[in-house]
């Protein structure tokens, strides 16, 4: 059947069978770049994206998102910053490599955020007060608080293993309580 094809194609238009030939190894070339051009590819993660604190996102049947209790905020001056993280060593805490931030004014006692995650998945939180909301760290005034409470060791600055803070989040809501440290 396909001979008879390529013979027709030769008496209409004068090529030969080798020309018939390339040209049907071209197309079919040109047809798996296409299809290869069409496949989709996998997602890359989104990092740095600034978002606002939507407690809809935490809502009786979204997510998956993580409603994160911020417990011992010192005062209502400046801003609380949320930031979550990847659980793993690679991301955690790594300059640029966090998933989303919250930023709100601070409000002294306890007070609560909803951060959503991409996905089912390990993550962890961490939390700074920008007492004075100069936007740097400030030992003698700023606190600070991550995922698990591990106890951090605020003159040496050293982060925690990410194993520490890691928590899974299914497809639903995750609720965690994060106790604010301060010098």
């Amino acid at each position: 059947m396909r001979l008879e094809i390529a013979r027709g194609i030769s008496e209409t238009t004068g090529m030969t069978m080798n020309d018939i030939a390339k040209t049907g190894l071209i197309m079919a070339a040109l047809g798996a770049g296409a299809m290869a051009l069409a496949v989709p590819t996998i997602a890359q993660p989104q990092y740095r994206q600034k978002i606002s604190n939507d407690m809809r996102s935490c809502a009786p049947g979204a997510g998956p998102a993580v409603r994160v209790t911020i417990n011992g905020v010192k005062s209502s001056q400046g801003k609380v910053r949320v930031q979550s993280y990847y659980g793993t060593s690679s991301d955690w805490l790594e300059k640029g490599r966090w998933l989303s931030r919250i930023e709100t004014p601070a409000r002294a006692g306890s007070m609560t955020v909803c951060v959503p995650v991409p996905s089912s998945g390990t993550y962890g939180i961490a939390v700074r007060h920008d007492m004075n909301g100069n936007g740097k760290t400030d030992l003698s005034s700023d606190g600070g608080g991550m995922s698990n409470n591990p106890s951090i060791n605020i003159l040496n600055m050293g982060k925690p293993n990410y194993r520490k803070t890691a928590f899974e989040v299914g497809s639903g809501v995750k609720s965690i309580a994060i106790t604010m440290k301060y010098m």
